[in-house]
């Protein structure tokens, strides 16, 4: 069993909670962990390299902003799931100013973390 560290790690400027992984329980092939995006939050615009994601959206709204220059978008609500490839620009956006979003993220690398690549838009 793995019980996540109440104390957030954060990256791509939001706070990471993390669950499975290589670190925490010495898997091979799947990262699992909770990703909360503050009030009017976003992360960095960014890729994965060579690995793919899945979300699953707990609480709030979210619009996925992804393309090459970041130019067509998704909404995401509780209970929706969504897939982001491998190599495809992405940045999440909480559209609530006054609530937080949580999401279930799975990815199919345990060591996600070093794969995580900055984007800037075209």
């Amino acid at each position: 069993m793995v019980r996540p560290d109440p104390e957030a790690t954060v990256r791509q400027q939001l706070d990471y909670f993390l669950g499975v992984s290589g670190e925490t329980c010495g898997s091979t092939g799947l990262a699992m962990h909770l990703v909360v995006v503050p009030p009017g939050g976003k992360a960095e615009p960014h890729y994965h390299d060579g690995y793919e994601t899945a979300i699953y959206q707990l609480e709030g709204r979210v619009e996925t902003r992804f393309g090459e220059a970041l130019e067509r978008s998704v909404v995401t609500q509780a209970g929706d799931f969504l897939f982001v490839p491998p190599g495809v620009p992405h940045q999440a956006v909480n559209l609530s100013e006054t609530e937080r979003a949580v999401a279930l993220i799975a990815r199919n690398d345990a060591g996600e973390h070093e794969r995580v690549v900055s984007y800037t838009p075209s």
